[in-house]
Order: C-alpha cells, then structure tokens, then sequence
C-alpha cells in the first residue's frame, strides 16, 4: 500500500489555516503529511512564511498523521539547533517524524549575512551536518571544525525511535551522493525517465529506506481555472534550479515569473480538471517505484482539492500508514552508510 500524504505549503497558506487545512486532510483519508520549511515565500502572491517547527509540534498533536519536514542546516540553522528540534519532536511523537536535510537555498538562508557558498561547498557542508545531527542524536557530545563548528553540544532529551535523516534530491547524481548517509529519498516530479533515473541511482549506490515524491498539482472544476491557479501561484517555481537554488528576494522571483508561461508551468505542475486523470498520473508514480506520495495543490485555498481528492483520488489509491521507524541511537561516531 501506498502512503497518499498532504504536503503544507508555509509559503501560502498562513499557519492556522493549514492546522485546518492538514486536520482536514487526515479526515478525508490522506495518511501522513509533509511540511516545507522557509523564511521567504516564492512571490508575493504566495505572501505567507510560517515557522514550520512551531507548527509542526501543533501539527503532530492536533492529528494522528506522521511528518516529515524538509529542512536545510549549516547557514540559518545550525545543526546543533536543527538535532535538538528533531529529537524533541521525535521523542513527543515516536516514530511520526522524519527530515529531510537539504543544502539550502540563498532566499531563506542569506539573512544570517554570511556568505552564500558555491553549490559544492554547501554540499560538503551538508554532509558535515549530518555527521553532526546523527551523532547528537545518538547521545554523543560533539565537537566538529569543518565548514560548521561545534563546541561540545550534547543533546539531553533523546528521542527512541531515532528519526530518519531522508535525502532530498532532483537529480541523478544527488541521489546516488545521498545514498551514503540518507534513511530515504525524497524528490519532486518530474518526467518518468528522470524520476526513473533518479530511483535507481539512489537504489544502486545502496540507498535504503522509502522513496517519496512530491506532487505538484493543481485540480479546480474547469480546466481554465486549474491552469490560472498553477500559473498565478507556482510560475516563479518552475525553473528549478540553480534559479531555485541562488535567487535572493521575493522580488527577483517575481520578476523571473513575469516571462514565464502557462505553458511552461504545465510542464512542472500537473493540471487537470479531470480526477480520473489525477488518479492515473498518482498510480504512474507508484508503478515507477514510490513508497510514499505528498500531493501539493498549489492553490492556497485547499478546501475543494481536500474534499475531491478525499473522495474521488484517494480511496483509488489504496493508501496506506507509512512504515514504522526502528533505527536506534546508536552510532560509529561517522555518518552512517
């Protein structure tokens, strides 16, 4: 069975709406949930920037649904701060937390004034992080120089099970990188041959854990509506990266998005006022490999796309519960491979 999970889009939705919105969700069938993590929404259309970690412990107890988060330590968070947040949820909710642990991007991350590193360096920094975030977890005090530093941090409330550390990835060669250290994958769809490629660069380097995915979607009654809600919320979204990765403000955003076509958000979004052809797209990327399916609607009124999908996609689906966490605390003192 596969996990049909609701993602929560802070970048749109303000925080007490989405409390709503992902309740409603778990009451029409969806079983799990996932939550981004920024500073700076992607236009000002979007105009929302919640603090994920207070919301998600609000989340975990107001619902019976497992999170995940997708977050980025070594810039804004240091990675002593991003392991106590981590293993404080997961010990309040055993076994219904995991994050996933990015590099970041310069529109959240810039605000510490520091530096923003070339993409190799935030990788190499990345991984320090994790070594970092797993021994903590584990119950060691750590102390690192490197790309951060550390000074004798402990963490004192530990969290059974571990959370999984899950690696976030769009790309073949991410994917087989994150295969080292991650608990899982998590990527965003794209074309079948990419995402194809993508599961089996991680799978080949010994990734391990479950392989979830992203959907960006847009539903409404009329196609025309689907097609203006995708272009007015998400068109500063579709180039991806480095775009994604190195734009600084809202306003630069919004000044990429102006040249961007319906068209082209078609080809990052999936549109259609057709359930049945929702159903077949969700089923396509389970046959591909998925273990576990988080449905954006990118629209920031959620209401509708929760009452169809609960009754018309969902169910189609056979969703399941994820499955449970087990990885203990302890640790070789290195990341774990």
């Amino acid at each position: 069975m596969t996990v049909i999970g609701f993602h929560c889009s802070h970048e749109q939705i303000d925080p007490a709406q989405l409390l709503r919105d992902v309740r409603a969700a778990e009451a029409a069938g969806f079983t799990a949930a996932m939550s981004s993590d920024h500073l700076s929404p992607w236009s000002r259309r979007q105009g929302e920037s919640g603090y994920a970690w207070s919301w998600l412990g609000a989340a975990l107890a107001t619902t019976s649904l497992p999170f995940g988060v997708v977050t980025a330590p070594g810039q804004r968070y240091h990675p002593a701060i991003t392991a106590q947040s981590i293993s404080t949820l997961g010990q309040m909710f055993p076994g219904r937390f995991w994050a996933a642990l990015g590099s970041g991007e310069a529109s959240n991350e810039r605000v510490t004034g520091q530096i923003w590193p070339r993409k190799e360096v935030r990788d190499a920094r990345l991984v320090e992080c994790v070594d970092v975030i797993r021994r903590l977890l584990a119950g060691e005090e750590v102390s690192h120089e490197g790309l951060v530093t550390v000074n004798r941090a402990r963490l004192w409330t530990l969290a059974e099970p571990v959370p999984d550390l899950v690696g976030p990835a769009v790309t073949p060669e991410t994917a087989a990188k994150h295969a080292a250290w991650a608990d899982g994958l998590i990527t965003v769809n794209q074309p079948p041959e990419v995402l194809r490629r993508v599961l089996a660069a991680y799978r080949g380097a010994g990734g391990r854990g479950p392989a979830r995915l992203q959907v960006h979607l847009s539903w409404a009654p009329t196609e025309e509506e689907a097609l203006h809600i995708a272009h007015d919320q998400w068109r500063s979204n579709v180039l991806g990266p480095p775009v994604a990765w190195d734009t600084e403000t809202v306003e630069a955003f919004d000044l990429i998005g102006e040249t961007v076509s319906p068209a082209q958000v078609r080809r990052t979004v999936l549109v259609s006022a057709d359930l049945g052809r929702h159903t077949q797209w969700l089923q396509d990327y389970v046959d591909l490999g998925f273990d576990e399916l988080y449905l954006h609607f990118v629209g920031k009124r959620q209401a509708a796309f929760i009452d169809a999908f609960g009754a018309s996609v969902v169910p189609q689906l056979s969703p399941g519960s994820p499955a449970p966490q087990t990885r203990s605390g302890q640790t070789d003192g290195e990341v774990v491979r």
